[in-house]
């Protein structure tokens, strides 16, 4: 009897894949800001760097930011500055933009 071997990908193998894509990934993050818990969306912004391949000292030399500023700004005990926040944003391609609520 012959098996077929099952093929499977982790979370992670998947939705770095869908991170490829610049509107996902802004739509991930967008739907991570919305979190009550600010620490989604630092996890959110680690998980968007990695699957673009880009490590953290990379971003380091891009932004002129501290390595170990970073690591921890990224971390669930992360609590990044604007300022650090907007190179971070920016070297990933993306920026921060505000939008009036919508009132019902």
């Amino acid at each position: 009897m012959i098996r077929k071997k099952r093929t499977h990908r982790s979370f992670d193998e998947f939705l770095f894949e869908h991170l490829q894509d610049p509107k996902e990934a802004a739509a991930y993050l967008t739907a991570a800001l919305a979190d009550e818990d600010e620490r989604v969306f630092l996890l959110a912004l680690r998980d968007v760097l990695n699957a673009r391949g880009e490590s953290i000292a990379d971003l380091a030399t891009e932004t002129n930011l501290n390595k170990q500023n970073l690591y921890r700004m990224l971390s669930k005990k992360g609590n990044p500055r604007l300022s650090s926040l907007l190179p971070v944003l920016n070297a990933i391609g993306f920026e921060m933009d505000i939008l009036p609520i919508k009132k019902k």
